[in-house]
């Protein structure tokens, strides 16, 4: 089984990974990474990443990743931004769309404020 981290070019896909590592170490199971950054990702483990197209939309990625590998996936691990209640209504979110639209559980990592 895997884990699969879904990694922005932000703080919060920097604790998606961080939690991705953390996660595939507490499972004792390997970590797949989708890059869905706009330049190339380096990671301080081992892991398999996965390099987004050019011009495919980030959530539709991360889901075809799942259902390319239906069944090795177990858990993904993505990082939420806070939004708006007004935001929330009016604007679609990535991480709502791979909320609702996984197969699989999924571990929202958010930043804490203080």
């Amino acid at each position: 089984m895997t884990v699969l981290a879904a990694v922005t070019d932000s703080y919060e896909g920097d604790l998606a990974l961080a939690r991705g590592f953390a996660e595939a170490e507490l499972r004792g199971t390997k970590l797949l990474v989708a890059n869905l950054r706009l330049g190339p990702l380096e990671v301080p483990r081992e892991a398999e990443i996965i390099e987004r197209r050019a011009g495919v939309d980030i959530a539709e990625h991360v889901l075809e990743v799942l259902a390319e590998r239906a069944g090795e996936v177990e858990l993904l691990v993505i990082g939420m931004k806070r939004r708006s209640p007004v935001g929330k209504l009016v604007l679609g979110s990535v991480a709502q769309r791979l909320l609702l639209g996984a197969e699989v559980p999924v571990l929202a990592v958010k930043t804490v404020e203080f």
